[in-house]
C-alpha cells in the first residue's frame, strides 16, 4: 500500500536520531576509515554518512533498531550525502554512491524485519536530503551581508547528484528536512521537479521539515513558520512538518498552528527536550512519548517521531502512544475562490 493510502488511515512513526546511536558505538578514526580509506588524506571521523560504506553492517543494525521499535518510515543515513557538504572531508567524488550504499542499508534492514515479522505493515524509506553547511540567505561573513559562500545553481546541482542516487536505488519518499533556510530548500525542491521532468518518471511523493530555531517562532533565515509554509507550498507535498533545535515541550505550539494552515498533512519529530550543559539530551522516552500522544490526540499530527537524541526507547514510547489514535485529518479546502 502507498504511503498516502496507510496516512489516510493511520498515524505513522519515523525513525529517531542516527547520530546518537552511532555515538554509541565508540568509533575510531579508523573504524570510520575501514578498509577503503585507511590512507585518506584527511580526518573523516564524524563523517556519519561515510559508515554506509565503510561500516554498513553498523547503519543497517541501528535501522533495525528503530523497526523493531515500531517505526513505519526509515530515514536514509544521507543527511549530509551530497557534494558541497562532503567537500569538508575532500570527499565530494563520493556523493552518488554514499546515497545508493544509504539505501541499501535501510532496504537490508526491512528486509531483517520482514523476514522476523512477515505480517508487518508496510515499511517506507524516506531518503534523507539535509539543509547543507552552506546557506543562499545569509552572507558567512559579517564584513560582507552581500557574499554567498555558494548559488542557487551550485546547490541545485549538488542536490539534483544526491537525489539521483536515491532515487535509483529505490526510495520511496524524498525528505527534505532540518530547514533552517527556505532558500535552500526551495532549490531541493526545483531539483527534484526537474530531475523527475527531465525523466519522464512520476515524481516521488516529497517530505519537507523546517526547524524554528528559537522563541520568537522564526527559521535561522527570519521567517515565520506561516511564511515558510506559504514558500513551500507550491511543491504539494506529502506533508510538511518540523523536527530538531526544540524538544516536544517547545514546539508544541508551533505544531498546533501548522496543522491548522496546512493542507497536506503535518509531521513532527522533536529532539529529546533540550540539551544540557554538557550538550546531551537528557528527557526520557515516556516523557517525550506524552508529548507526542497529546499532539496526536489533538489532532495536530499525521506523522510522528523523533530528532537528536531520541532513541529505540523513545522510538517505541511514540508507537505505542499513538497506535490506536485516530490521525489528524485534512483539511476541505474551498476551490470556489
Amino acid at each position: 500500500m502507498s504511503i498516502r493510502e496507510e496516512l489516510k488511515k493511520r498515524i505513522l512513526v519515523i525513525d529517531g536520531a542516527m547520530g546518537t546511536m552511532v555515538q554509541r558505538h565508540k568509533l575510531t578514526e579508523e573504524d570510520y576509515r575501514g578498509t577503503r580509506f585507511a590512507k585518506w588524506h584527511t580526518d573523516v571521523k564524524g563523517n556519519n554518512d561515510l559508515l554506509c560504506i565503510t561500516q554498513p553492517d553498523i547503519i543497517t543494525g541501528i535501522h533495525l533498531q528503530y523497526l523493531e521499535a515500531g517505526a513505519d518510515i526509515i530515514e536514509t543515513n544521507t543527511f549530509s550525502s551530497t557534494s558541497i557538504a562532503m567537500a569538508d572531508y575532500d570527499m565530494q567524488e563520493l556523493a552518488y554512491e554514499l546515497n545508493v550504499a544509504a539505501v541499501k542499508c535501510v532496504r537490508e534492514a526491512i528486509n531483517q524485519y520482514k523476514a522476523k515479522h512477515p505480517n508487518t505493515t508496510e515499511k517506507y524509506i524516506a531518503g534523507s536530503i539535509g539543509p547543507l553547511n552552506k546557506t543562499l540567505s545569509l552572507s558567512p561573513d559579517v564584513n560582507n551581508p552581500g557574499y554567498r559562500a555558494v548559488t542557487f545553481d551550485e546547490v541545485v546541482v549538488a542536490y539534483t547528484e544526491q537525489i539521483k542516487g536515491l532515487d535509483e536505488a529505490g526510495v520511496d519518499v524524498l525528505l527534505v528536512e532540518t530547514i533552517f533556510d527556505t532558500l535552500n530548500a526551495k532549490a531541493a525542491i526545483f531539483a527534484i521537479k526537474e530531475y523527475y521532468r527531465k525523466i519522464g518518471k512520476a515524481e516521488l511523493p516529497i517530505m519537507i521539515s523546517g526547524t524554528i530555531t528559537d522563541a520568537s517562532g522564526r527559521t535561522l533565515s527570519g521567517q515565520t513558520l506561516e511564511a515558510f509554509y506559504t514558500s513551500v507550498e507550491h511543491a504539494k507535498p506529502l506533508s510538511v512538518g518540523l523536527n530538531c533545535a526544540l524538544g516536544a515541550q517547545e514546539m508544541r505550539s508551533h505544531i498546533e498552528e501548522l496543522s491548522q494552515i496546512a493542507s497536506c498533512y503535518t509531521s513532527a519529530y522533536p529532539n529529546a527536550g533540550l540539551p544540557n550543559a554538557m550538550g546531551q539530551y537528557d528527557e526520557a522516552p515516556h516523557q517525550t512519548g506524552h508529548f507526542i500522544e497529546e499532539w496526536a490526540k489533538n489532532k495536530f499530527v499525521n506523522i510522528v517521531g523523533g530528532c537528536c537524541g531520541t532513541t529505540p526507547d523513545h522510538i517505541k514510547q511514540m508507537a505505542d502512544n499513538v497506535r490506536n489514535l485516530t490521525p489528524r485529518s485534512l483539511p476541505i479546502l474551498d476551490t470556489t475562490i
